[in-house]
């Protein structure tokens, strides 16, 4: 007997990487090997030096396939063993291991629109829909398209044992959001790209595109984002935890370091209108959407809990902004005396 193994890797695609995946056939009870890839194919390596190394870090069971089946994502590495430069996931480990003692936590806000052929799923063959605002959250065949795609994509992450921790139709037609965590920065990422990928390979069933555009239509509709829940132990005990992260998001030139690697387009979604702050400005209050990081009322209330940095977009690397915002907020609690 056997079973099938889906190596599921990112690629070195620029200024946003891609998702890759293929099948290995592997005994029953055979560990999960390195394995390798034609990274000329991928952006990953020149034609006259092709070979890449798929390393498995996370798997989980297949819910596609059923059965023993499994996902396996995988880190990138050269064929010294070190990790290539498109790594990041690499990158992010030091710092996790750094602040472990903080237990630094994350949900992050998955954004994303179906696209039928060259249309947001729901829209006009000629013309726009409605205004935005009534699909929020909405029910009803003339407001909600692509539910039966995101009910099945929710079901395929749950069975994969993903942290998935809700879903929410959006602001614009075929416009949804699902929720991952909070669990730690390594957890929390790995388990993001694995239902990116589950979400791409379901919406294929129904022959409609998924896409993490932070600006998938242009005018007066809301971007996509990947809004981003931080908190640390002294966060979840202290108000004044709460007031330092949010002081460190915002010294020196860490606004710029964090948003420039926040995602490509951003200067596309983060304009000061629909619920953003200005992409070059930075800001933190209360309740507040329009800020560059939230407070939410109930953190006020309780003086103590989390803070939503919503500057990512919906095409950022969860590696990257897991690790700017560990690195920073941890260093910054550091530096305040509140660890």
């Amino acid at each position: 007997m056997s079973y099938k193994a889906e190596y599921i890797w990112i690629d070195g695609t620029e200024p946003t990487a891609k998702l890759r995946s293929k099948t290995k056939i592997l005994a029953d009870g055979a560990e999960l090997p390195i394995w390798g890839f034609d990274g000329s194919s991928t952006n990953q390596a020149e034609g006259h030096a092709s070979d890449r190394v798929l390393q498995p870090v996370f798997s989980c069971p297949d819910p596609i396939r059923g059965g023993n089946d499994v996902l396996v994502l995988c880190e990138v590495l050269n064929i010294d063993m070190t990790p290539h430069e498109s790594n990041t996931r690499a990158l992010l480990r030091p710092v996790a291991e750094k602040f472990a003692g903080q237990e630094p936590i994350f949900g992050i806000e998955q954004e994303y629109t179906f696209f039928d052929g060259a249309r947001p799923l729901g829209f006009p063959v000629n013309g726009f829909p409605a205004a935005q605002g009534g699909y929020y959250c909405g029910v009803g065949s003339d407001e909600i398209f692509g539910r039966e795609i995101v009910e099945k994509h929710l079901d395929h992450c749950l069975t994969a044992g993903l942290s998935i921790s809700g879903i929410n139709a959006e602001v614009m037609p075929g416009q949804w959001e699902f929720q991952v965590g909070p669990v730690g920065p390594l957890e929390v990422s790995d388990q993001l790209w694995i239902a990116r990928w589950l979400l791409y390979r379901t919406a294929e069933d129904f022959n409609v595109s998924a896409t993490l555009n932070p600006k998938p239509v242009k005018g007066d509709w809301n971007g996509a984002g990947a809004h981003t829940n931080f908190s640390t132990k002294a966060m979840r005990e202290d108000y004044r935890a709460i007031i330092s992260a949010c002081e460190a998001l915002g010294e020196g030139s860490k606004p710029m370091d964090h948003v420039k690697n926040y995602g490509a387009g951003i200067d596309e979604r983060l304009t000061g209108l629909h619920e953003t702050a200005p992409w070059n400005e930075f800001s933190y209050g209360v309740s507040d959407r329009g800020a560059s990081v939230r407070i939410p009322w109930q953190v006020e209330k309780d003086g103590k809990g989390y803070i939503e940095d919503r500057r990512p977009n919906a095409n950022v690397d969860p590696y990257v902004v897991t690790r700017l915002i560990t690195d920073t907020c941890c260093t910054g609690l550091e530096k305040d005396g509140l660890v």
